[in-house]
């Protein structure tokens, strides 16, 4: 049992509780005991995709996390809370609404590179502690600044359709109590920064009240099943388009085809050299088509990154 599953999170699941839903599932289908782990933690209160590697995939859990990732997220202004989101505190607040347009000429200060301070209620070690615990157990917690990149970030289309009236002369631009966004990231970007900081931008405050995650390195949210689906799998239902190849985690990186002597070679771990092809990261496959490692080509000299013990 190698491969992915593409879950749609709902809403108040943990991505722990994901993985323990897919093992209990695999059980129940009757696969027994599977390797399985996730490639990157969705908040409870986020929705969307969350890639579960089943097997050898699950060496690729790493390459996951540091992939890109798309959100689509809601601004609420007015009002800030503790772990910038909907549920916290409320430590701070503002009578000012920015307008539409307002909001659209100040995205662009905010895509590309930038520096952001990640939540005080975050995953993030502090002297060895979790810094939503610190967060929970009162402390004052003071976490640095890092460099993340936004490759995009706009107006979610709709909502933009949506408000797209022409301005008149004399009128007065209409304000607006909440705004939805779409922005594609590096990995280690907290969406909760980014929409406070968009708030203070605009002269007023705000938190996050809807994250959906729509895209997860290559897999978006059509190769998603819902928790209904994969507990309908769980019972007895068809595993088509439930279990995805391990290649279909490799999508975004080109294949190099081996010759039977080149793959034994690299399943064996040797370096291969005089083989034609760019540099960088690839996956390497047999004559059978068969994943067979991650290799890592520089200057002509081929390296095994990872390698995957698949059956033929």
């Amino acid at each position: 049992m190698h491969g992915w599953i593409i879950l749609d999170k709902p809403l108040g699941l943990g991505s722990t509780q994901a993985v323990a839903a897919v093992k209990r599932n695999l059980r129940e289908a009757g696969f027994g005991k599977v390797k399985v782990g996730h490639g990157g933690t969705l908040d409870p209160l986020a929705t969307g995709v969350l890639p579960i590697a089943l097997g050898e995939a699950t060496k690729l859990c790493g390459r996951m996390l540091d992939a890109s990732k798309t959100y689509d997220f809601t601004i609420r202004f007015g009002t800030e809370t503790s772990g910038l989101d909907a549920e916290g505190e409320v430590v701070a607040t503002s009578d000012h609404r920015p307008s539409l347009a307002q909001v659209e000429a100040a995205l662009a200060q905010f895509n590309g590179p930038i520096e952001q301070i990640p939540p005080a209620y975050s995953a993030i070690k502090i002297d060895g502690q979790r810094a939503y615990d610190l967060a929970r157990a009162g402390a004052v917690v003071e976490i640095k600044a890092r460099a993340v990149t936004v490759y995009a970030l706009c107006v979610s289309a709709p909502l933009r359709e949506q408000n797209d009236v022409t301005p008149r002369c004399d009128a007065t631009p209409e304000v607006i109590d909440e705004i939805t966004l779409t922005a594609d990231v590096s990995k280690g970007t907290y969406i909760r920064s980014l929409a406070r900081d968009i708030a203070y931008a605009l002269g007023t405050v705000g938190h996050v009240s809807m994250l959906r995650r729509t895209r997860a390195g290559p897999f978006a949210l059509q190769s998603a099943i819902s928790l209904d689906r994969l507990n309908a799998f769980g019972h007895g239902a068809s595993q088509e388009d439930i279990i995805l190849p391990i290649e279909a985690g490799l999508v975004d990186i080109p294949a190099l085809d081996l010759s039977p002597e080149q793959a034994r070679a690299v399943q064996q771990g040797r370096v291969l050299t005089g083989i034609a092809m760019k540099d960088g990261l690839h996956w390497a496959r047999g004559a059978d088509l068969r994943p067979l490692a991650l290799v890592q080509n520089v200057d002509g000299i081929l390296k095994t990154v990872r390698g995957f013990n698949l059956m033929p």
